[in-house]
């Protein structure tokens, strides 16, 4: 049975989307994604091509009918031009131009040499947007404390043991909501979490994350009457509590705490996680890929930025720190 977003696919992006379901084992969110990036490119080439006007509603622009002709005579000139139309027109920023035109290279590449459905990759050299670095947003120490004081709603003990979760475990938004009560176990004080491309890892619980989440478990989630018994966070009508109302419960809770001006969200809330461990706890970066599921130690890498404090700490430790002008150079 077809995925719901693969209805309106041509055959040869149907092709390379169940490529990366099964063969690469792309998570469906992963695969989704990548459905959404083709389809603006397929809609596009409908205007390139003058199947309809620059001001129509893509929203409403099927894809299905796009032949596979039209992607092998684009050349790279006019693959430029798309990233144009990117930028100026629907004013993507570059990050977002650097995920599509990856995306693109990846779905010619599968179909040259894959599928070869064309017989040359015209797009092989297309250069991706460079994407500047920037440092994570995260809270400090002191911020993060404040934060896990201030939490206070009706359902108290849940909404504490998620922001927990998030600044200890450095978990993503998907892997908590998907956390089942099978996937904790008691004696070994870990979680089973499913990351992304449906990758399992364990993560282990400090003292902290345990007293929560047994205080949750053992006194304030509604065991009895949950309408999903496997689930351990549970939304008021007791079913698997959803990600925008885990977005919630952040935002509340910031908000209580006086922190809702520094555009922390619950990924921040992993970048925080992840900055406390390396500034506070002093954990090395290939342990720390393993806790956050990185696949690359790259990515981990964006952690391992510095504090002022440890900038100012640095300046001051320079064995020149301490010497004076000397005045008889002045004479």
């Amino acid at each position: 049975m077809k995925k719901e977003y693969m209805q309106d696919c041509p055959y040869y992006l149907e092709d390379f989307l169940t490529n990366l379901l099964i063969s690469k084992e792309r998570s469906e969110r992963t695969v989704e994604g990548y459905y959404i990036d083709i389809r603006t490119f397929l809609r596009y080439l409908k205007i390139k091509h003058k199947v309809i006007s620059s001001d129509a509603d893509l929203s409403e622009v099927s894809i299905v009918d796009v032949p596979i002709e039209w992607i092998e005579s684009l050349n790279i000139m006019e693959a430029y031009e798309y990233l144009k139309y990117l930028k100026f027109e629907r004013q993507n920023e570059t990050a977002t131009r650097a995920r599509k035109t990856s995306a693109l290279k990846q779905f010619y590449n599968y179909l040259s040499k894959k599928s070869k459905l064309i017989s040359v990759n015209p797009l092989k050299d297309l250069e991706v947007p460079r994407v500047k670095n920037k440092l994570p947003v995260f809270l400090s120490l002191q911020d993060s404390i404040k934060l896990l004081d201030s939490i206070d709603s009706k359902n108290k003990d849940r909404d504490y043991c998620i922001i927990v979760l998030f600044l200890n475990c450095g978990m993503r938004l998907s892997e908590l909501v998907g956390l089942n009560i099978s996937d904790y176990s008691r004696d070994n004080q870990t979680l089973r979490v499913l990351g992304k491309g449906n990758k399992q890892r364990i993560v282990y619980l400090n003292d902290s994350c345990i007293e929560a989440l047994n205080q949750y478990l053992d006194a304030a989630r509604p065991n009895e009457s949950a309408k999903d018994k496997n689930a351990i966070f549970l939304s008021a009508n007791k079913t698997r509590i959803n990600k925008r109302r885990v977005q919630q419960i952040v935002e509340e809770n910031l908000k209580r705490a006086g922190l809702s001006n520094l555009g922390v969200t619950t990924h921040k809330l992993r970048h925080t996680a992840a900055t406390l461990m390396y500034q506070h706890g002093n954990v090395d970066t290939l342990v720390l890929r393993d806790v956050l599921g990185h696949k690359s130690i790259a990515t981990t890498e964006i952690y391992t930025h510095l504090s002022d404090e440890n900038l100012r700490e640095a300046a001051d430790a320079n064995p020149l720190n301490k010497v004076k002008k000397n005045s008889k150079h002045d004479e």
